[in-house]
């Protein structure tokens, strides 16, 4: 081997780097994944978005996203037999409705317990999957969001104020098709939260599932709040929602396995070690001290 071969063998472990490192990823996946099925004797289906970079020389070449699609989840919904609970581990900034609304069917239709595991956010599409749960475990700071839909890059609840407020001969007709469009889709996601949690109560017993469902729907596909509005574990709990906070530790330990794609200079730091707990006064007592 002579001086002029090393930049080739440079370059050989410069490319087979970020396949070697994508491919340990997906191993300690495996094994989390095979580790939280066995404590808690579930089938486990990651919906995580995000987006891992594989790069050469510094430079990216292609984007994994290690959940497909709908679907694949319906595809492990399938292998899976129907007395086998379902754990759903969500990560998601949402997505679109027909998709979602095909995996909360597919939920809702088991007869198996299902839970929906989110440790960060759940937000939109991932709380209408979240809605067709027997149990939604969430971190104390995780949050869900409203699932009213947007037509267009616009929300169907305001797009339908403006129709309202406005003269109909002052409105261009480009608003009313919008505006008949958005009459249908929060008809049509209102029906689906209508269908996901009336049966949930009724199988829970509950007496007035359906006025609870209904009033549940106005406010979530309503516009009750911003499409971005997080709703916290404690607002959740108010609704109604079927929340617990004991979320296994190995969820945490996953989530750390499905990195985000590498920016130019980190924008969080922080020793990456447990604190252990301290004798020091909390934030309130150390407050009225002062």
């Amino acid at each position: 081997m002579s001086v002029w071969d090393l930049p080739w063998i440079f370059l050989i472990i410069a490319s087979l780097q970020p396949v070697i490192r994508q491919k340990m990823l997906e191993a300690g996946r495996t094994r989390l994944i095979a580790e939280i099925e066995r404590k808690r004797g579930s089938r486990v289906i990651t919906l995580v978005h995000r987006q891992e970079t594989l790069s050469l020389l510094g430079f990216p070449v292609m984007r994994y996203i290690d959940i497909e699609d709908s679907e694949a989840v319906l595809r492990a919904i399938r292998l899976t037999g129907p007395d086998v609970p379902l754990d759903i581990i969500v990560h998601t900034p949402g997505g679109l409705v027909l998709a979602s609304e095909q995996v909360a069917a597919a939920l809702c239709r088991r007869r198996a317990k299902v839970t929906v595991l989110v440790p960060h956010y759940a937000m939109s599409g991932g709380t209408l999957v979240a809605l067709a749960a027997d149990e939604i475990i969430m971190d104390d700071n995780a949050v869900l969001g409203p699932v009213d839909p947007q037509v267009g890059s616009y929300p169907a609840v305001s797009i339908m104020k403006v129709v309202r407020e406005k003269p109909i001969a002052e409105i261009e007709d480009t608003t009313l098709i919008l505006a008949d469009m958005a009459v249908k889709a929060i008809d049509q996601v209102r029906h689906a939260v209508v269908e996901l949690v009336s049966k949930q109560l009724e199988e829970a017993g509950d007496a007035n599932a359906t006025e609870k469902a209904e009033r549940l729907a106005d406010i979530l596909a309503g516009g009750t709040w911003t499409h971005d509005y997080p709703i916290s574990v404690r607002e959740a709990l108010a609704l109604g929602l079927p929340i617990s906070t004991a979320m296994p530790k190995e969820v945490y330990q996953l989530m750390s396995l499905f990195p985000q794609a590498s920016q130019r200079r980190p924008s969080v730091l922080y020793i990456p070690v447990p604190y252990p707990r301290r004798d020091a006064p909390g934030r309130r007592e150390a407050a009225g001290r002062s």
